[in-house]
């Protein structure tokens, strides 16, 4: 098992020990060192190339948030982690690609649930680049995580039924359940497997399987019915290709 090197960014030094104690007992980290400030754990990033990153928000200077998006654009990045007492920085901090989102105090098996998000993620990153003659890799998400309640979600793209836009959030559909995804509908259905999803109109993304019928009202007016007896509109904009895949299907 290759041990993910692993950095604790916190200004609190009681905060840091308690991270320190917690990830001894985790059997995949190896901790290679801590940071009380901003400015300090960019350079250590560049030091050490740490896998994984647990960083503190609310810091004098710069801030965690600061510190994360510092980071875009390097040529490899850790997995960040973060770890504060607010929870109101959750939808900022997975704008910042945070993995997870853990509040203080931490529970012990709250963290070996996030060192697992963050071992899968590397497992998906890891995955080494298709040879000539080999499956190509896959291009569509198969997988959403979304920030519920201070932690984070998996929602399996494959259980989901419809997204619909609610203001600056997308809202993901699957079955009686539903969770709210800071991401723009245009970004989410480019993320999507066209075979298997229709954009309906400018607010509303289906699941192809999940229609049973195709309805217009003499006016020119169209409407998609679900297997749930749901109607939705179909914008005329998207009328034709949904028309087109229909009929393809």
């Amino acid at each position: 098992m290759t041990l993910m090197k692993t950095l604790i960014v916190d200004d609190e030094p009681l905060a840091v020990e308690r991270m320190q104690i917690l990830c001894a007992r985790l059997p995949a980290l190896q901790l290679v060192g801590t940071a009380s400030d901003g400015e300090a754990a960019l350079r250590l990033i560049e030091a050490l190339e740490p896998d994984l990153v647990f960083l503190d928000i609310a810091m004098p200077g710069l801030t965690g948030l600061d510190v994360a998006n510092s980071l875009e654009g390097r040529t490899t990045l850790p997995a960040i982690v973060f770890v504060t007492a607010f929870d109101q920085f959750a939808v900022a901090a997975f704008d910042a690609a945070a993995v997870d989102y853990l509040l203080k105090p931490v529970a012990p098996e709250r963290l070996v649930r996030a060192v697992q998000r963050v071992q899968e993620r590397r497992r998906q990153t890891d995955v080494p680049s298709a040879l000539p003659g080999d499956a190509p890799a896959q291009r569509y998400a198969q997988e959403f995580w979304v920030p519920n309640r201070g932690e984070l979600t998996r929602v399996a793209v494959a259980d989901i039924d419809r997204i619909e836009a609610e203001r600056d959030y997308m809202r993901l559909h699957a079955g009686n359940r539903s969770w709210l995804i800071h991401e723009t509908i245009g970004a989410l259905e480019a993320r999507l497997d066209p075979a298997l999803f229709i954009r309906l109109h400018r607010s509303a993304i289906v699941r192809r399987d999940r229609i049973v019928r195709l309805a217009h009202d003499g006016q020119g007016n169209w409407t998609a019915e679900l297997q749930t007896g749901e109607q939705l509109r179909i914008g005329r904009t998207y009328l034709a290709s949904v028309r087109s895949s229909i009929t393809r299907g």
